[in-house]
């Protein structure tokens, strides 16, 4: 009960510390290559994005890197594909495997795909303008991770990666072409930590820790997040259900770019074959609700997973999520 009554007393801080941040200016435009803020795990996004200490296959490698660690199997793979506004597309895969005593490693990829957009300029005729054809537009990430249960209760795990975003070329008064295009590293930290309270688990992420990057005259950093989470099968408390299970997870969230928010997510389990999701974002100004579902299903020693998380955006539309996945 000590235990207990020592998360509640976080937690009850952690709110405290969001209202105290709700009060502040919003700190918007801070900083760049916001595609690192997309929720690539469909499971994750049904949660409303309460991830941080649930994450425990390949997906975790877009989260919590220490969430590999967590994996039942030796071997896991992900594949994303998320339906962003505006006509935009996510496409993310991701693999993980233990080395036994040595620690688990885990290598992932995004790219995006920004559809058409017609670049313009400015010219002495009657519109104004001309057309300069497609813009030529890109942004991905690839990154490497590592993870080790240093105790039967401490996870430590991390990621360098790297980033690129191309926001194609313009012709500048002088007549030079100027590419707009920026990359470096960027790195992601996370623990998980289980004080012994039966199914119970705390601990942190540290999401886009980099140096600077710059457009020409403009300097700007990746967007950093800091997580606090916390997870548990809330079904414990009741002496725990055969075949089912209620995981519940709460992650007080700190970007750079924004004021302090909450995700609130849940997730029932049936027989380890069927899941129902819900999770809610608060200090948004478009988007809150999620839900979702996934499926897995053994075939021959693999379990196949599938998944799916529909997210309201308000007035920008909804975004649709699928991922697959096996475990060997």
């Amino acid at each position: 009960m000590k235990i207990l009554r020592k998360i509640i007393f976080l937690l009850f801080i952690s709110l405290v510390f969001i209202q105290i941040g709700n009060a502040e200016i919003r700190k918007v435009a801070q900083t760049g290559l916001q595609f690192l803020k997309i929720d690539m795990s469909a499971r994750s996004a049904g949660m409303g994005g309460a991830y941080t200490m649930v994450g425990n296959d390949a997906s975790a490698l877009f989260g919590n890197p220490a969430g590999i660690s967590e994996m039942e199997s030796n071997y896991d793979i992900f594949g994303s594909r998320v339906n962003w506004v505006a006509d935009i597309y996510y496409s993310g895969a991701a693999a993980a495997a233990k080395l036994g005593n040595l620690g688990t490693v885990g290598l992932h990829f995004m790219t995006s795909e920004y559809g058409d957009i017609v670049g313009t300029r400015v010219a002495d005729n009657e519109d104004g303008y001309i057309e300069t054809g497609n813009l030529d537009l890109d942004a991905y990430v690839v990154g490497v991770s590592y993870s080790r249960r240093l105790t039967n209760k401490f996870t430590l795990g991390g990621t360098v990666k790297f980033t690129s975003q191309h926001l194609g070329s313009n012709l500048m008064p002088s007549g030079e072409t100027m590419t707009n295009e920026v990359s470096g590293l960027g790195y992601d930290f996370g623990t998980i930590f289980y004080p012994g309270f039966r199914s119970l688990r705390m601990g942190m992420s540290i999401r886009n820790f980099s140096p600077q990057f710059k457009y020409e005259e403009t300097a700007f950093e990746l967007p950093l997040t800091f997580r606090i989470g916390f997870a548990m099968d809330v079904l414990d408390l009741m002496g725990g259900m055969n075949n089912h299970s209620l995981l519940v997870d709460v992650d007080a969230i700190h970007p750079r770019d924004y004021t302090e928010r909450i995700h609130v997510g849940g997730e029932y389990w049936y027989g380890d074959i069927i899941a129902l999701r819900a999770g809610y974002k608060t200090n948004y100004d478009e988007q809150g609700l999620s839900l979702g579902f996934g499926l897995k299903y053994d075939i021959s020693g693999i379990d196949l997973k599938f998944n799916y998380a529909y997210s309201d955006f308000g007035a920008l539309s909804n975004v649709n999520r699928i991922t697959i996945g096996g475990a060997f």
